[in-house]
């Protein structure tokens, strides 16, 4: 999945950021591999200052789900790393959410190793 980091000029070490974030979301989103297309992470500081204390650090993440509306989510955090990791924790409890959904009503197809010939041979042999 395609991760895609966007930052105001207030927040530091982009290049890095974004190398964390691609390996951090796909880590935590992995099961939904096959759905997402990609993700956009919006950084944010809200008030522009050095300021320390307030909860000015927004991160935005939005989910492209294949042939469905995209899933958005937004936390605001005293720094970037909560920030970041907040979104990804509501992010991975809105695609929960809506494919827990989509699971009960239309029984969507997915890979699985259920109809793997090679996985049921091992599991099952053949009997003579």
């Amino acid at each position: 999945m395609k991760v895609q980091v966007n930052t105001s000029n207030d927040i530091e070490n982009k290049n890095a950021l974004e190398s964390w974030a691609s390996d951090y979301l796909n880590e935590q989103l992995g099961r939904f591999d096959q759905d997402i297309t990609s993700i956009e992470v919006q950084m944010t500081d809200e008030n522009h200052a050095a300021k320390a204390g307030a909860i000015d650090k927004r991160c935005m993440m939005e989910a492209r789900v294949a042939g469905r509306a995209p899933i958005a989510v937004t936390n605001y955090a005293p720094d970037q790393n909560l920030a970041f990791r907040g979104a990804a924790d509501k992010l991975a409890h809105a695609l929960d959410h809506a494919f827990g959904k989509l699971d009960r009503r239309e029984h969507r197809e997915r890979d699985t190793i259920r109809r793997d010939p090679q996985v049921l041979e091992d599991v099952v042999p053949p009997q003579a």
